[in-house]
């Protein structure tokens, strides 16, 4: 097997107080954009905000600043996306947000069309998809969004639970409820917008960051055989997080190859998707060697009681 890295004997467990503070923060600032977001205060995007988004191409070249230029009067916030598509050139994506005072969308999505092809009387101005979303459907969405990361996160539980012990589905859950919200805090802070494309980041990171906990304990159960006697639980976690360092770099660099292209090469949709999997890797990788083994070793050592053999 390939190896990035050769054989460590790094102290991982020795840094979980330092650790146990970053990770802390990461919450933190979590939580906040959480709170930010069930509140309707983040930058929600159409999906949970309502609003109406055009999908249209034009005949001719248009630059995107005239574009912004020209429909700035009446939709100052709109969000504009040009997209490469060499079957569909000079293709662009608008989203508008449906205003608190207006209740709807439609007139505000037939008064977009009407400004665009207005400014651009020249240059014909085709209209590919359209889709509005009320309030209704977004408070829906919201709902249903997070049901889908609460469900995850209980399914979780059980799994490792039945696989392990309870307090190793615990540390799990812990490490996997880390990761979505410090991803979730981060894009807030950077600004990135909160939409269906985003929980998807969120859950599949979830996916991902549990494969490397079960990689990690099982690696511990194997090597408790040789450490029980001993009575060494924290040397037998730390020793197994180094035999599988290895595979966890490779695995993480792998999965960064692919999502860096989709960043780079994937165009202006899937790029918030791909920015929050390249934060989500890097924290995923993080808090399987940093947060999860780390609070089965601190609760081990309050309340002795062995992996399942």
């Amino acid at each position: 097997m390939f190896r990035i890295i050769g054989e460590t004997n790094l102290d991982f467990i020795g840094a979980r107080k330092f650790s146990f503070v970053f990770s802390a923060a990461l919450i933190a600032v979590g939580l906040f954009a959480l709170v930010m977001v069930v509140t309707g205060k983040a930058n929600l995007g159409i999906d949970f905000a309502g609003g109406t988004m055009i999908y249209g191409t034009f005949e001719n070249e248009v630059a995107i600043d005239d574009l912004r230029t020209a429909i700035s009067v009446d939709f100052p916030a709109a969000t504009i996306t040009e997209l490469s598509d060499f079957e569909k050139p000079n293709a662009f994506i608008v989203k508008v947000k449906r205003p608190e005072s207006e209740a709807d969308s439609r007139d505000r999505s037939e008064q977009l069309k009407e400004v665009i092809v207005a400014a651009f009387e020249g240059n014909q101005f085709t209209v590919e998809s359209e889709h509005v979303i009320g309030p209704a459907v977004g408070k829906s969405l919201s709902k249903d969004a997070q049901k889908a990361v609460m469900l995850s996160l209980f399914c979780i539980v059980i799994y490792i639970w039945i696989r392990f012990d309870f307090r190793s589905g615990i540390a799990a859950t812990i490490a996997t409820f880390h990761d979505v919200l410090a991803v979730l805090g981060i894009t807030y802070l950077i600004g990135l917008e909160f939409d269906l494309l985003l929980i998807t980041a969120l859950l599949t990171l979830g996916g991902y960051s549990l494969t490397d906990t079960v990689v990690v304990f099982d690696r511990i159960r194997e090597n408790l055989k040789k450490y029980r006697s001993k009575g060494e639980f924290a040397a037998s976690v730390n020793a197994s997080i180094n035999e599988v360092l290895s595979r966890t770099v490779n695995t993480s660099l792998t999965t960064l190859l692919v999502v860096g292209t989709l960043f780079f090469l994937g165009g202006e949709v899937l790029r918030t998707f791909a920015l929050a999997m390249i934060l989500g890797v890097l924290v995923g990788t993080y808090s399987s060697v940093f947060v999860a083994s780390p609070i089965v070793v601190e609760w081990e050592a309050r309340s002795p009681k062995r992996f399942k053999r």
